[in-house]
């Protein structure tokens, strides 16, 4: 069972919700359902088999761009700092998988 990559889904989700509780903002909220969506099933495809990294990786690489670009832009730790960081360490481990 892939703890680590629901865990992160999770914190997606989680972070997207309170972007729309403390903001109003619903960008957060379905930015938060999708990537955390797919960040779910690709941690669910590595649970079943963990070779099938695809789907992880591209949500985790996608989420750790977009949201490092905006910390770039706003240079606000919370979220942006915070969740770029934790996308690269995802992709990071995700990369440790494939050389395992």
């Amino acid at each position: 069972m892939d703890w680590i990559g629901f865990s992160y889904a999770a914190t997606i989700i989680l972070g997207g919700y309170m972007g729309y509780k403390r903001k109003g903002s619903v960008m957060s909220m379905m930015a938060g359902l999708v990537f955390g969506a797919f960040s779910a099933y690709g941690a669910y495809n590595i649970s079943n088999n963990p070779k099938d990294f695809q789907v992880s990786l591209l949500s985790s690489g996608a989420l750790a761009a977009v949201m490092g670009m905006r910390y770039k832009k706003s240079g606000k730790l919370m979220p942006a700092g915070i969740m770029s960081g934790l996308s690269l360490l995802m992709v990071f481990r995700l990369l440790l998988l494939i050389m395992a």
